[in-house]
Formats: C-alpha cells, structure tokens, sequence
C-alpha cells in the first residue's frame, strides 16, 4: 500500500529525508528524456537509502507523482476565495502555462503508469483534490465536486498535451472555466422546484 504525503510528522528527520527526495526526483525528472527515475538514482543523489524510499513511495512512479504534486501545490496552489469563476481561472490558466513546461508531462505519465499496474494514486493527489474541494466549499457550490473539475478541466489539457496539441491558457482557460459554470447553472437549475 503506498503511503500519502503529509501522513507522518511534519518536521525534523522525516521531512529533510522527504525534501531531499524530492529535490533529487525534481532533478532526475528535468534530466530525463521520457519523464522517468529510479529509485537507486535518487537515492544515490539524496543520500537517502534506497529502503527508505521503497517504505516510503513505494515505487518510482509512487515518489513522481507525490513529488510533483507537492511542488504544484506549493508553487501553484489553487485558490479559495469565494469567486468560483475567478478561482478556477487563475488555476487553469496556470495550469495551462505548466503543461507547456519540460517535463510537466511526467507527472501525467506517471499517474498513467501507476494505473497500469493497478497503483492507487489518489492517495499522492488527495492534497490537490482537498485544495479543489477547498475551492468548491468556499463559493459554497454544493452541485460541483472535484471530479467534475478533473472530469471538465484537467482531462482535456492532458489529453492535448499528451497529443502535441496542448491548449492557449490565454483563450482555452475561459473556456474550460465555462464549461464548467455551465453545469454548474444546469445542475443549480435542475435542483429548483
């Protein structure tokens, strides 16, 4: 079973051993040519034992995927302020400008990887789907989940991505964003009497 992020102490041995970790994996990951490391690579960078990281992450695609959410999340958090629209705009807009960034595609191919082999990644990504869910609750939208938000916005960027074709944050993130209002005014619709 892999273990989450953020189930262990937050400070002391147990988060310098993850900071190196994970700096050793943004490394490997900018050097790769295919969005791939190995444990034995990062822990020779980290000076981490190989052990550890296996106990940890389990698996090499386990440790890519919670680094790279872990550093979006910190970099690119999703915001909560209330403006359900404006929220989703500023994070799909930035959402967009980092898929066109080397190597974001990692991330993606990674979770891909994870599923072949029959490796939950929710457990990695349940800091960005509690930001999402954040998001939601604070425009106190009670028709729309996060999956609606994975469903309508990050499967069709990483699906153009994926083909070469990816989206312009500057006309697609309205757009996205309205898609998802829409079912938002539908579903709202739907519920009155």
């Amino acid at each position: 079973m892999t273990q989450a992020s953020g189930t262990s102490r937050p400070g002391g041995r147990t988060a310098r051993t993850r900071e190196a970790v994970h700096a050793a994996t943004r490394e490997l990951l900018a050097e790769s040519s295919d969005g791939t490391v190995e444990i034995a690579e990062v822990a020779a960078r980290s000076g981490v034992h190989p052990a550890t990281i296996y106990r940890r992450w389990r698996t090499a695609d386990g440790l890519v995927i919670d680094t790279v959410v872990e550093e979006l999340g910190r970099r690119s958090p999703i915001p909560a302020t209330g403006d359900l629209r404006a929220d989703l705009h500023t994070w799909t807009s930035q959402l967009l400008a980092d898929v066109a960034e080397p190597g974001h595609l990692a991330f993606f191919r990674a979770m891909l990887r994870a599923g072949e082999q029959g490796e939950s990644s929710l457990a990695f990504v349940e800091p960005r789907v509690r930001q999402l869910q954040a998001t939601l609750e604070a425009s106190s939208t009670t028709v729309l989940t996060w999956s609606d938000i994975v469903e309508l916005i990050l499967a069709p960027v990483y699906v153009r991505a994926l083909l070469a074709f990816p989206m312009d944050p500057a006309t697609d993130a309205d757009r996205l964003v309205d898609n998802i209002m829409a079912i938002r005014t539908a579903r709202e619709q739907a519920q009155q009497p």
